[in-house]
């Protein structure tokens, strides 16, 4: 099972992103674990390689050189298009998440 992980302020918006997300997910019978968590949380679960794609919230798209650092290049780090995350397109995100995991 594939682990999606959001970074976020663990603010109510990137909650309601995970769900449809998790929605999509189970409309299409794809297991995938998808969690949100605040940036210092993330980073320990990233440098212990608990998760497979990491995807930043756009007030977190400027530390993306610092979550890189932290992965090793040992997954994907991408930023979530505004407006996918604007519109709360879970299908979207998700369908990007797993582009990002085939690369």
């Amino acid at each position: 099972m594939k682990k999606i992980l959001l970074v976020c302020a663990a603010g109510m918006s990137t909650s309601m992103l995970v769900k449809r997300m998790i929605d999509h997910a189970n409309a299409i019978s794809l297991e995938v674990n998808i969690s949100a968590l605040a940036i210092a949380e993330a980073k320990g679960k990233i440098k212990n390689n608990e998760v497979d794609v990491v995807l930043l919230g756009r007030k977190f798209r400027f530390q993306k050189p610092e979550i890189e650092a932290v992965a090793q290049g040992k997954m994907p780090v991408a930023v979530i298009e505004m407006k996918d995350y604007g519109t709360m397109n879970g299908q979207a995100v998700l369908e990007f998440a797993m582009k990002l995991l085939q690369e």
